[in-house]
């Protein structure tokens, strides 16, 4: 097999189509020569066709095959020196994926050739394995990026009418009765009518998708007969994995594609969970897969004056070197991709931190940062960070920059502990159900920079958050060691399952007062999935390996799920129809307008007095009343006008006994209705003066003549 090899270009990293031929271009800064390898087929020994690439521009080495097609599998092998010492552990022997490959087909195959160096030799990763492990390994795809993406658009939705759906491609329609069969667990199941219809009803405006970015299942999982279920452990960050793909062979780029259009045109927004701050290969002792071999002292923070281990601010090996020129721009032109050609329309960056050290430290003003808020392609879409990483000062929750928004933990705990029944939460809650203004009104940032959750995947569902008291992870064969030891979680009564019919009525209104608070809380809500379903992991609060349906969701719903669903459905309808829900600044703190002469939020007693600084420090308190006027609403429409609200009591008593609470008296007529109770399912406005409120229940009143 002989092919003509131009010189190409080394501006188009990666393996670029033009109609004619590929270009092909690796960046490798301290290489002494690289290899093109073409294959025939995924599963091949030996490549067809090995190409010397004899063209470097700036670190970057490139050439031109006018007669290679789409469809093409490939891969590299790069020479330089082998010296952990000094941070190189080049192994010619060892074929490696292209980091911008935006395809990738078949997965590891777990063998110790896989390893650039010997495993078992006495020198441990100092001496280089010779074996080829083109055997076990997957190769890269020519892609034609092409796709009749019509009148796509995305839905820009702004953040005031955001609600945030988390899901996972697989467990969404693994078991989902209206999904065909062949299509269940994949890219366009989840883009099903059903699916569709369900998101819609909830009120859900974007999903966002565990991982789907091409990931490594680790050997130890492998081992155990187990998988990377969750996807946090990405070895292709332009490739959708084709674990989610139902076509041939590439076919899984047009379908994520598919997918998003799908979405689209139902006016979801489609948000992707990805991990830049750490890739698939592990510590120093983990594979040759990629980036370890193409230059592994220019991808990865090493320790410093110990170049042969990986620094680790992540937990999971090794941490991306962000501070490295060409590995910055290899990181946006990945998320400039999912834009432009895959039309996302926003990004979670797990660990974010990670991303933002400069070297080793978090900077607010880093590189990083700088770069994205420059960049006219992803400053105009949904930039979220899980506020921290492991390293030191890892947690930065409140500590991004304008134009972002951050996982609120502070959200979780706190309303959890609440409704659990812990003193001294009181103080904490306002401030959540308020938008957090303690930990985000600085740097410019309204509500909106607050993405409220009481659950998410890692960590109990919803259901498990009110049935266990303790997690429950023996099935992941980590002698139950593993996931988080604090749940702030309750059992009611019994730990797990059971026919108890008063501990599960309990239950039941937990569940409500969760589902509530979130709704009625200023910010953005997330919702995990399967949530709205009662979906159980029977106590496993780290189901990260679990790929079957301990984590899929089941759609066969009894009486009491279904009522849940509408419940639910229900308080996230009251929250769009509520603009003083949807504020896009600050309370102003309870001072009175001087428009208005109202105040915009009071925090009331249950004699309905205000709040005493000794009523706010009174550490056995479990109840809160919150009073919103209606003219509070400051959220505009298209066209800038400001929209009306009414003015709204909430009563949340976490307390063992009933509590009634006195009305509060305002100068307009009219009456007080009652919207929510989560101890009761039929609506009561109050007579006389008070209302009262059950134990372990939340009530949500309206104002008005209606």
């Amino acid at each position: 097999m002989r092919l003509r090899v131009w010189p190409g270009d080394a501006r188009q990293l990666g393996a670029t189509w033009d109609g004619e031929g590929v270009n092909f271009a690796l960046f490798s800064r301290h290489a002494t020569a690289v290899d093109l390898c073409l294959f025939d087929h995924s599963e091949d020994e030996t490549e067809a066709l090995r190409v010397r690439m004899r063209h470097r521009t700036h670190h970057v080495w490139h050439a031109y095959l006018p007669d290679v097609r789409p469809g093409q599998l490939y891969g590299y092998r790069v020479h330089g020196p082998y010296e952990p010492d000094r941070g190189h552990r080049f192994n010619p022997n060892k074929l490696l994926l292209d980091p911008y490959a935006k395809a990738i087909a078949g997965h590891v195959r777990w063998h110790d050739a896989a390893f650039g160096y010997r495993i078992g030799d006495p020198a441990v990763d100092l001496s280089m394995d010779e074996r080829n492990s083109a055997l076990y390994v997957p190769k890269c795809v020519v892609v034609d990026t092409a796709f009749s993406w019509g009148d796509d658009r995305p839905p820009r939705t702004r953040w005031s009418r955001t609600l945030i759906y988390e899901c996972h491609v697989r467990g969404m329609t693994a078991r989902h009765p209206d999904v065909p069969e062949h299509l269940r667990g994949t890219y366009i199941g989840l883009a099903s009518d059903a699916v569709i219809d369900h998101l819609l009803a909830l009120g859900v405006t974007a999903v966002e998708l565990l991982p789907i970015h091409h990931f490594v299942d680790e050997r130890r999982l492998h081992d155990l007969g187990l998988s990377n279920y969750w996807g946090y452990n990405t070895i292709g960050f332009f490739a959708p994995d084709p674990r989610y793909a139902s076509g041939r062979l590439g076919q899984q780029v047009n379908e994520f594609k598919t997918m998003v259009k799908v979405l689209h045109r139902a006016n979801l927004e489609v948000i992707l969970d990805v991990v830049y701050n750490h890739t698939g290969e592990g510590s120093a002792l983990g594979p040759t897969l990629c980036f370890r071999g193409i230059d592994n002292a220019s991808y990865y923070r090493l320790v410093p004056g110990e170049a042969r281990s990986c620094w680790d601010s992540t937990g999971c090996g090794n941490s991306v070197n962000i501070g490295e020129p060409r590995v910055l721009q290899w990181v946006l032109d990945s998320l400039r991709y999912w834009v432009n050609e895959m039309h996302v329309d926003g990004f979670r960056f797990d660990l974010a931190p990670t991303l933002a050290r400069e070297p080793f430290e978090f900077d607010p003003f880093s590189c990083f940062f700088a770069a994205v808020q420059q960049d006219p392609v992803l400053r105009g879409v949904k930039l979220i960070a899980e506020p921290w990483d492991l390293g030191s000062g890892g947690y930065r929750l409140g500590g991004f920059p304008s134009g972002w928004a951050e996982w609120n933990d502070r959200y979780r705990d706190t309303v959890r502990r609440f409704w659990r029944g812990d003193e001294g939460q009181v103080p904490d809650l306002a401030s959540r159900l308020s938008g957090s203004s303690d930990l985000f009104q600085s740097g410019d940032r309204g509500p909106y920079a607050s993405i409220n959750f009481v659950a998410c995947h890692d960590g109990f569902t919803l259901q498990d958050l009110v049935s266990f008291d303790r997690k429950h992870n023996e099935d992941n064969h980590e002698d139950n060691r593993d996931g988080a030891h604090e749940n702030w979680s309750r059992n009611w009564g019994a730990e797990g399952a059971t026919d108890c019919a008063p501990v599960l009525r309990l239950r039941s209104r937990l569940r409500r007062n969760f589902i509530a608070t979130l709704a009625f809380s200023q910010g953005v809500p997330m919702i995990s999935h399967g949530d709205e379903l009662g979906r159980s992991q029977h106590g496993n609060n780290n189901a990260y390996c679990q790929n079957n349906e301990l984590s899929w969701l089941d759609w066969e719903l009894d009486a009491s799920e279904r009522n849940f669903l509408s419940f639910l459905r229900e308080v996230m309808r009251i929250r769009r129809s509520n603009p003083v829900f949807r504020r896009q600044r600050f309370f102003s703190g309870g001072r009175a307008s001087a428009e208005n002469g109202f105040k915009d939020v009071c925090w009331l007693r249950p004699d309905g007095n205000e709040m005493t600084m000794e009523d706010w420090s009174a550490g056995h308190n479990r109840v809160l009343a919150m009073l919103i006027h209606g003219e509070a609403a400051n959220d505009v429409d298209e066209r800038g006008y400001l929209e009306p609200g009414e003015t709204l009591f909430l009563v949340l008593n976490a307390s063992n006994r009933a509590r009634r609470f006195v009305l509060p008296e305002l100068p307009e007529p009219g009456h007080w209705r009652e919207l929510v109770n989560t101890a009761q399912a039929v609506r009561r406005s109050p007579k006389g003066t008070g209302v009262n409120v059950a134990p372990h229940s939340l009530v949500l009143l309206a104002y008005g003549d209606a």
